[in-house]
């Protein structure tokens, strides 16, 4: 039977929304098969009918949840006397949602409470009753002292039996050290909002955590105010204003965090030209559109500029400006003045939108971390069943594991962009202590362009003054390929090179290269320099696949072309280790064009072979073959090719018997299935060096040098153990 927590706010504005989202995503990173139900819709207006938190998490989720009432509907019942057939409704409703889902905890957001529906908290303790839902409580504190909210907190208590009653398990406190207006209500001015200068410091009122000791209610949740999070794209913006584009660029992607209107002369302004700055300005000043133009091609990804009344930039200024209207710069154009155009921009919604992705996926992340872990593991406890790793799941442990490891990471290509914002996020989240190679100045300039702050967090190690310190090291390592000190002044000139080396040595943990380098060069000095761990054989690889909901081991599907049945064996052991480093449990298939004892050839006899093997070497591991993909993923299909085998239908380790049958088979799921993959791990390496590949996103880096990180703490364990 399926577990509820109901979601209830307090009051409005309380970021029902996004603590669903974070609830959800912290129940996803726990393993726990989650869903979503808002029972009865609460459009925000009346012309757009769709409930947003059902519309936001359908949306930015694999979750399907089920259609809410009406609201309309809900208020018709009420009026009628017929609450009861309405809460019926809504519990046939739920019951058959979870029966079709399968899922252990529901997460259930109540009706906020307004003006327009004052039966919100009869109607969330109705239904907390009838789903014998456990309720949190959702507030934020506004201009509260601790003690106001205490005593708010007790008073809606009070509308649900008391704090006496045990369904009330706690409460979440959102928005904690918001900018709020005289009313206590969150200062809806984007000029205060987005101010990078102020990052929403947390108020006094974190002091609840202590006021709220000597209460039965406890805090299961406290979220501080994060300014970047209510940052919206240029695109939601210009649907506001009705603005028209005169350059689109990357106006689905960037994103304002500041707005400066540019009435002054341009050296009073210049310093506001920063990454993510709304530039707004009168269409008719040429010289404003000039000079952000000429900041845009010195690399400042300015968020977007706005002009005002309706004048239309002139032809011969569109043309100087080309080439920096070519780095992607969005330009729109109002039809009001200035001053009307600033009083729009105080009455911009910050919520979410539906479609804006990559916000909902910081807001899942952020809230999620600051729910209290323990009440979460608590929820999913009483769960009996064999667990699936789901994505989310998978890159939070990644990310958690990498914490702890708090390791050294080189990266030789320094001065390349993404990779100077991984190291960013890396150091900034704890994930690894990155040590970027190249000139201080380049590095600095590139961070600068991209907004990108690099503190001491962040190592720069200029390789013009270190690369002596390692010629003598690797001549003595490759003498006897007749390397001499020339020849390693040289090879040094290669940051791979220099990078390895400092490896070998021990002063950084793991190497992560490859966005600008191609494998073979990434992968090259590692295997002269560092060479294979003790008991390897050969270098593998596997590629972690985030399935909607499961993660799939796929090896080797980057480095060996052809392996021996021998080296299949190897590097499937190689792999099966590699899925139980990271939780998940290895069941072996090993993938060929048939299954069992049907098909004859030398292809099917060395994948036998390989198994008959890996077996013998590994009896602790469950592994079979040969098996059809089709036949090790699907129990249907295994139901008839594979009756008896332990792995076929619930394979999570995929061997494939050559280079050209793994990479095509990565990349042909990858791509039609639009799913993220994490790899390629190197596999077999005495000291851990991972490739990227050259159109790497700067997730990708981050998740591969958390990677890194992971496999350095679990060498050195094995080491000590």
């Amino acid at each position: 039977m399926a577990r509820t927590i109901m979601l209830i706010p307090v009051s409005s504005g309380v970021g029902a929304t996004s603590v669903s989202l974070g609830m959800v995503r912290a129940m996803e990173r726990n393993g726990v098969n989650i869903s979503f139900f808002k029972p009865v819709s609460q459009p925000r207006s009346r012309r757009k009918g769709q409930d947003h938190s059902t519309a936001v998490i359908a949306n930015a989720s694999n979750l399907t949840p089920p259609e809410p009432f009406a609201l309309s509907y809900a208020e018709s019942m009420i009026s009628a006397g017929n609450l009861d057939v309405l809460l019926e409704e809504i519990v046939a409703r739920y019951e058959k949602h979870v029966k079709d889902s399968g899922a252990e905890v529901v997460v259930v957001e109540g009706l906020i409470p307004t003006d327009k529906q004052p039966f919100a908290n009869r109607i969330n303790y109705d239904v907390a009753k009838a789903l014998d839902a456990d309720m949190v409580f959702i507030t934020q504190p506004g201009s509260d002292s601790s003690q106001q909210l205490k005593e708010r907190l007790e008073l809606a208590c009070a509308n649900f039996g008391g704090v006496v009653n045990k369904r009330i398990v706690g409460c979440i406190i959102n928005k904690v050290g918001a900018p709020v207006d005289e009313q206590g209500n969150t200062r809806p001015d984007l000029t205060e909002m987005f101010n990078p200068h102020t990052k929403g410091e947390v108020s006094p009122n974190l002091e609840v955590l202590q006021v709220f000791g000597k209460t039965p209610l406890r805090i299961l949740g406290c979220i501080p105010w994060n300014t970047p999070l209510v940052a919206p794209r240029a695109v939601d913006l210009a649907r506001h204003l009705n603005a028209v584009v005169i350059h689109e660029g990357e106006l689905n992607s960037r994103r304002l965090q500041s707005v400066t209107f540019c009435a002054r002369a341009i050296h009073n302004m210049v310093e506001h030209f920063r990454p993510g700055s709304l530039l707004v300005a009168s269409g008719d000043r040429s010289d404003v559109i000039v000079s952000v133009c000429l900041a845009a091609m010195n690399g400042v990804k300015i968020g977007a500029l706005l002009l005002t009344g309706s004048y239309h930039p002139e032809p011969q200024i569109m043309a100087l400006c080309q080439r920096a209207i070519e780095t992607g710069l969005p330009i729109l154009m109002v039809n009001t003045n200035t001053w009307q155009t600033a009083v729009s921009l105080q009455h911009f919604n910050l919520e979410i939108p539906v479609d804006d992705l990559g916000r909902i996926e910081l807001v899942q992340d952020y809230v999620a971390g600051h729910i209290d872990k323990h009440w979460i593991e608590s929820l999913s406890a009483k769960s009996a069943r064999s667990r699936r790793l789901s994505p989310p799941a998978f890159r939070y442990q990644l990310t958690e594991l990498a914490r702890r490891a708090a390791k050294r990471i080189v990266l030789p290509e320094g001065e390349e962009p993404r990779t100077i914002k991984a190291a960013a996020i890396c150091a900034e989240r704890g994930i690894a202590r990155p040590v970027l190679l190249g000139n201080h100045d380049a590095i600095m300039r590139v961070a600068a362009q991209q907004g990108v702050v690099l503190d001491e967090k962040v190592e720069i190690v200029d390789p013009v003054q270190v690369r002596g310190n390692y010629v003598e090291r690797l001549v003595e390592l490759r003498k006897s390929k007749g390397i001499t000190e020339v020849v390693a002044q040289e090879q040094l000139e290669d940051n791979v090179v220099l990078g390895t080396m400092m490896l070998e040595r021990n002063e950084v943990d793991g190497l992560v290269s490859g966005a600008i380098h191609t494998t073979a060069n990434t992968i090259r000095p590692p295997l002269q320099i560092i060479k294979t761990a003790p008991g390897s054989s050969l270098v593998s690889s596997v590629f972690f696949m985030l399935l909607p909901d499961q993660v799939l081991v796929y090896g080797d599907c980057a480095i060996n072309p052809d392996p021996t049945a021998e080296q299949l064996a190897e590097i499937a052991i190689q792999s099966a280790e590699s899925a139980q480093a990271f939780g998940i449990e290895p069941r072996v298939a090993m993938i060929s064009y048939s299954t069992g004892t049907s098909g004859t050839g030398a292809d099917v006899d060395k994948v036998r072979e390989a198994t008959r093997i890996a077996k013998e070497k590994r009896p602790d591991l469950v592994i079979d073959g040969p098996l059809q993909y089709d036949a090790a993923i699907m129990e249907n299909v295994a139901k008839s090719k594979a009756p008896n085998s332990p792995v076929a239908g619930k394979a999570t380790v995929f061997i494939f018997p050559d280079l050209n049958t793994g990479n095509t088979t990565y990349k042909a799921v990858q791509r039609s299935a639009e799913l993220v993959s994490i790899g390629p791990m190197l596999q077999g390496m005495r000291k851990p060096v991972n490739d990227l590949s050259r159109g790497a996103l700067v997730d990708d880096i981050v998740y591969t040098i958390a990677l890194t990180a992971i496999q350095a703490a679990q060498q050195a364990a094995k080491a000590h153990g």
